[in-house]
């Protein structure tokens, strides 16, 4: 069997979404003789730690990523009210790549929450390295702008994404027989190479097997707040966006056997070791070479004196207390 390896990949953590639970999805890629598999989920990272568990019990690499949510405009949400945002695959290389994630995620949610976590082009090229970068689905950026006709858009976002990422930036190849992947397709292809640009092939994974597909549905109905039997409801388009082993992706794209072949590329390069029951604190500088005890205890006081001026022996000797467990502890 042909290796491939899936790296647009939604688990239950794409909530409300996702149909495919991690245990489940893992044992499916082992038994088709993938060697590795991301995780993708929409704008978050907490089902990061539950599949690199499941990963490494299975013997298999864990890629882990995201699907963000990236808005044109800015995406602090204090100043952008817009629900205008496309996704983005992101994938992490190494130790940096995670960190960057987590960071980006956090401001996703921090700042950039409006319906959705944003972030935007300029944080992410602020906190860019480490990462690989997909061009997503049909909701991404470049693929909609062909679809509304804007090609100079499209190669805008492209060059872009291009100088940031390098030889780390790819574009996603999908064709789960939806008449607009059709369409784009070819112009997908135009770009990369007239761009050189690599092409992946992706599907977008929703659900374990191909007859999960109703399930995925009514979690659709329930995102959505409407009833299955509504015929002008969202609905997924098709049936495919399951696990599927190398021969039936390439029966889906059988001109782009080496954008199938680059699935395994990118999984060598993503090598990510997430090191368990570690206590890892945060290292902290005190200014003008003070020691940290000392600078802990000298702002402490300040802000006793401050907030409690007439806090007495008993604040005294609990502020002492604390500060000695603290300094004992390290």
């Amino acid at each position: 069997m042909k290796p491939f390896v899936h790296l647009h990949v939604h688990t239950q953590y794409s909530l409300l979404d996702g149909a495919a639970r991690i245990p489940e999805l893992v044992r499916r890629a082992k038994a088709l003789g993938q060697s590795a598999i991301a995780i993708t989920d929409h704008g978050v990272m907490y089902g990061v730690i539950d599949f690199y568990r499941a990963c490494k019990a299975e013997g298999i690499k864990p890629i882990l990523g995201m699907e963000t949510y990236i808005t044109r405009g800015r995406y602090d949400a204090s100043e952008s009210r817009e629900r205008d945002y496309a996704h983005l695959i992101l994938l992490a290389k190494n130790q940096t790549g995670y960190q960057n994630l987590m960071l980006l995620s956090s401001e996703a949610f921090i700042h950039g929450f409006y319906y959705k976590p944003r972030i935007d082009y300029d944080l992410l090229e602020a906190h860019h390295e480490g990462l690989i970068c997909l061009s997503a689905c049909l909701a991404g950026d470049i693929p909609h702008a062909f679809l509304q006709g804007n090609d100079e858009r499209a190669y805008e976002i492209a060059s872009r994404l291009l100088r940031m990422f390098g030889d780390d930036f790819y574009i996603e190849l999908q064709n789960h027989g939806i008449p607009e992947q059709q369409e784009v397709l070819p112009k997908l292809r135009k770009l990369s190479k007239d761009l050189g640009i690599a092409t992946v092939a992706t599907n977008d994974i929703h659900y374990v097997n191909k007859d999960d597909a109703d399930a995925q549905d009514v979690l659709l109905c329930i995102q959505t707040q409407r009833f299955v039997d509504e015929s002008d409801r969202m609905r997924m388009e098709a049936e495919e966006f399951y696990i599927k082993s190398y021969d039936e992706m390439l029966q889906m794209l059988p001109n782009d056997a080496d954008a199938l072949d680059r699935t395994n590329e990118i999984a060598e390069k993503c090598n990510v070791e997430i090191e368990f029951g570690v206590r890892r604190l945060p290292h902290f500088t005190a200014p003008d070479g003070m020691d940290n005890d000392k600078y802990l205890r000298q702002l402490c006081n300040e802000g006793m004196q401050r907030k409690m001026p007439n806090g007495g022996q008993v604040a005294r000797d609990r502020l002492e207390y604390e500060l000695s467990v603290i300094e004992r502890m390290g």
